[in-house]
């Protein structure tokens, strides 16, 4: 009898793509870095969570781990765990107005589906 064999997926031994970011996402990153001087950019990373899976979750950074990776556009820097780049690698964000909201937006060429609100994906 032939067992399955597990493939294991090591982030550390991948060639990633990585993350990209639109003009008025780095514009944004930057007015964010401004306005503290504590700030050294936004950290784009993912959580189990919603219908579809997985959501993005978007912090501001003091201090930067070990095993994030770093994506600048000009002064604008975008730090991604190692952990996240899986679910979020080739992903381009951008920053758009949607009536009276302002938010950043994810073109993710892995997510597979996302929930009806478009709050979760799934990869």
């Amino acid at each position: 009898m032939q067992q399955n064999k597990l493939d294991i997926f090591e982030t550390a031994h991948h060639q990633w793509s990585g993350v990209t970011m639109t003009a008025r996402a780095a514009v944004q990153i930057i007015k964010l870095m401004k306005k503290n001087e504590k700030i050294k950019g936004l950290k784009l990373s993912v959580k189990p969570s919603g219908c579809a899976g997985f959501s993005y979750v978007m912090n501001m950074v003091e201090s930067t781990a070990n095993d994030d990776l770093l994506f600048e556009q000009k002064e604008a820097k975008l730090y991604v765990p190692l952990k996240a780049m899986p679910f979020v690698d080739g992903t381009e964000m951008d920053y758009v107005s949607e009536g009276l909201n302002q938010m950043f937006k994810f073109n993710n060429p892995r997510a597979q589906h996302a929930c009806g609100c478009g709050e979760s994906f799934g990869v």
